[in-house]
């Protein structure tokens, strides 16, 4: 190579590239990893808001729990009452028909026995508590971990994140509680 000549040869290169290969390979698994956990603990907390929103609207409207969460939100700027609580965001609610948020897939089922519906609202709450679930969208990637809770307040959990929408349970016999 010429004395006069400037730049890198081609091993150089090559070598900076591998290099940089290398730490790509060790930091994406971790990021990955940083992800689901972020997503968990949104989802834990959306959980929780979904529980804090149940028991205002039970006790704000006298209907018995929500049975569903579109029930608990609304269209942003419209007026609240029995139908659309105006207590949970629009995104969390699904209001667009989608309750999806951070990779995980959000649903509330009611309890088996009907509240009387109170005045003005359209249908009647649920009597005897309500389940709220939150299932990853795709297993190991989106989270790991599936997360119920009911009327009780407990936010129990699925390591193996199996539980699907159509059948939650969210029994304690089934699931541990959140430390």
């Amino acid at each position: 190579m010429n004395k006069k000549q400037k730049g890198f040869s081609l091993i150089e290169l090559l070598i900076v590239v591998a290099i940089i290969l290398i730490i790509a390979a060790i930091a994406i698994p971790n990021l990955i990893r940083s992800r689901m956990a972020a997503n968990e603990a949104s989802a834990v907390g959306s959980i929780r808001t979904v529980n804090t929103a149940a028991v205002t609207y039970a006790s704000t409207y006298s209907n018995g729990f929500p049975t569903d969460l579109l029930e608990l939100g609304g269209v942003a700027g419209g007026a609240a009452n029995c139908d659309h609580a105006q207590l949970l965001d629009s995104v969390l609610a699904g209001v667009t028909g989608v309750n999806q948020k951070s990779g995980y897939s959000f649903k509330i089922d009611p309890g088996t026995a009907n509240a009387a519906a109170a005045g003005g609202c359209t249908n009647p709450g649920a009597g005897d508590g309500y389940m709220a679930t939150a299932i990853p969208i795709t297993i190991g990637t989106s989270g790991q971990r599936a997360f119920c809770s009911d009327a009780s307040g407990v936010i129990r959990y699925d390591p193996t994140g199996a539980v699907t929408e159509a059948a939650p349970e969210c029994d304690a016999t089934k699931m541990s509680p959140l430390q």
